[in-house]
Formats: C-alpha cells, sequence, structure tokens
C-alpha cells in the first residue's frame, strides 16, 4: 500500500500497490500493522455503506464526540466522490482547516479520517457508493456537525449544481472556535 499523508497530520490518503498481471491485478488495501506502524487506528468494529443516488449529494461534515470519537476509513465503491475532512481537535496547529481529495472506484483510493476530525463528502456522478470502515461503534447521543459551507472553514466544494443535502446537514450553526 503505499500512504501519503495530507497536509493535516494524522489523516492520510491510501492507496492500493497493484501487482499486475493477465488476469487484472491483486492489491491490499488494509493491513493491521502497518496502519498502527503510523499511528492510525487498526481495528474497525463497525463498517457502513452509504449509497447516493444523484450526483451533486453532499453528506457532512459529520463527527461523533469523545467518548466515542471515532477515526474512519473511507472508499468509493462505486461512482466518485469529492471527500473532505476538517480538522476540528483543540490545540492542533491545523485546526479549522480542511483537506479535500477525489475517491472513485476506479481509483480504489481511500481516504484515513483520524479522530477528532469531521468528514463529508459530493458526489460526481450518480449511483455513488462510499464504504466506510469505522473505529467506534455509532452512538447516537455522540453524533456532531458542522455545516459543509461554514465561512470559518471555506471549504471550496467542486460544484454547486443539482445539490441534494439534509435538512440536518444544512442546518448545523455556524462553528464557534
Amino acid at each position: 500500500m503505499i500512504f501519503t499523508e495530507t497536509p493535516l497530520p494524522g489523516a492520510w490518503v491510501v492507496e492500493p500497490e497493484r501487482v499486475q498481471d493477465e488476469r487484472g491485478f491483486f492489491a491490499r488495501t488494509f493491513d493491521a500493522d502497518e496502519f498502527a506502524r503510523r499511528g492510525m487506528r487498526a481495528e474497525f468494529p463497525q463498517c457502513s455503506v452509504s449509497f447516493n443516488a444523484r450526483a451533486g449529494t453532499l453528506r457532512g461534515m459529520h463527527y461523533q464526540a469523545a467518548p466515542h470519537a471515532e477515526a474512519k476509513l473511507v472508499r468509493c465503491t462505486a461512482g466518485a466522490v469529492y471527500d473532505v475532512v476538517v480538522d476540528l481537535r483543540p490545540g492542533s496547529p491545523t485546526r479549522m482547516r480542511w483537506f479535500g481529495v477525489e475517491l472513485s472506484a476506479e481509483s480504489r483510493r481511500a481516504l484515513y479520517v483520524p479522530e477528532g476530525f469531521a468528514h463529508g463528502f459530493q458526489t460526481l456522478v450518480d449511483g455513488t457508493e462510499v464504504f466506510y470502515q469505522i473505529s467506534a461503534r455509532y452512538h447516537a447521543a455522540s453524533g456532531r456537525g458542522v455545516r459543509w459551507d461554514d465561512p470559518a472553514f471555506g471549504i471550496r466544494w467542486p460544484s454547486a449544481d443539482a445539490r441534494v443535502i439534509s435538512d440536518r446537514d444544512g442546518a448545523y450553526p455556524d462553528f464557534a472556535p
């Protein structure tokens, strides 16, 4: 696997290193020892999937508060997304900064989202599916979010066309640092 640390320490882009032959290719997409060696969570007791019928669907920006904070390994298994993380860790030198990367079924690239980060994405094509490996079980009372268009972060999303957003995701208040 190829690990590339993002400008936000702790967040990583993880790409499969393909071994190709006439049949196609083989690649690892997860290795607990390789993740742990980089200080990344290596146990994922919960996996979830999100199917998004329309291009322009925006989900996020979500996180789970302590003591139920979670890390995620996010991969696009059908279609393509622009995937975004925001560093919300108190005291972090990159607090309130964001990073975005395109994930697609074709690239098979994943984004590792550490604890203390909000996460969201915008679909780039119809029929997009996102697969999450999650380090903590869902705890509804710990669910939190920040608004996708909060000026405190200034996230530059790829498209303003045909945006589909849930009422909840559109109603988060401005972030109060």
